[in-house]
């Protein structure tokens, strides 16, 4: 049975201001292995931020559309792949509103500063299509989701998609740091990125494509697999 992880997600426009400060943040694109010098933060010690970004680092910068499952019964990826590229042919092409950079729980992301239709579309279509190509999350998979207390729609959400915030519990985001647990710190990296990041702010994201992102086995970090083009606008 294979190890490969896959997923679908939003990456940002590639050589595009986002997708070079967010990757900077992170440590790595999102299409590579090799990881990247990250910034330097006022009153952050440099081997205290990476630790701190490592889990969105294994990632690569991205916004979940469809979260990481396996492959159901087979290693052959033609299905998949064919699949989303039929999602994306038949989505036109979108902006995002904007984004801002906010706290959700006890970590760090870009977030939206308004509703996107398009993108809830999107994201649904992305979710359900080819979830029978997904594997069934096993018993110790659901077990650890329920262990951090679910509601009865995130139940529901879990057993019928293997994912618990998704569709209408889904908040689109880019990750950029693990959790931080003292908020002083959480506090003191916010006014860090803040500067780095406002040419990016609430200013309109372009989606033109979506990925498939792969990640051949837990250890390995998740990459860029394929990027697929929606229609183009007009």
């Amino acid at each position: 049975m294979s190890e490969a992880r896959y997923a679908i997600y939003f990456a940002p426009e590639a050589d595009s201001a986002l997708e070079r400060i967010g990757s900077e943040i992170l440590g790595r694109h999102a299409g590579a292995k090799a990881e990247l010098a990250q910034p330097r933060l006022p009153g952050i010690a440099s081997e205290r931020f990476r630790e701190l970004t490592a889990a969105p680092r294994h990632y690569g910068l991205h916004a979940t559309l469809k979260p990481p499952f396996f492959l159901a019964g087979h290693d052959d990826e033609t299905p998949l792949l064919e699949n989303v590229e039929h999602i994306a042919a038949r989505m036109r092409a979108f902006d995002l509103p904007g984004l801002e950079l906010a706290d959700l729980g006890s970590f760090l992301a870009l977030t939206l500063t308004a509703p996107c239709p398009e993108l809830e579309d999107l994201a649904r279509i992305c979710v359900t299509v080819p979830d029978p190509l997904r594997r069934p999350a096993g018993p110790e998979e659901l077990a650890r989701r329920r262990a951090k207390g679910l509601t009865p729609n995130q139940e529901r959400l879990l057993s019928l998609w293997g994912y618990p915030y998704v569709l209408e519990e889904m908040r689109f985001h880019l990750t950029l740091t693990g959790s931080i647990h003292d908020p002083v710190e959480l506090e003191r990296i916010r006014a860090g990125l803040a500067p780095l990041l406002a040419p990016v702010l609430r200013k309109p994201v372009p989606v033109r494509d979506i990925c498939v992102f792969r990640q051949t086995c837990r250890e390995e970090p998740f990459g860029i697999f394929r990027r697929f083009p929606l229609q183009l606008q007009g």
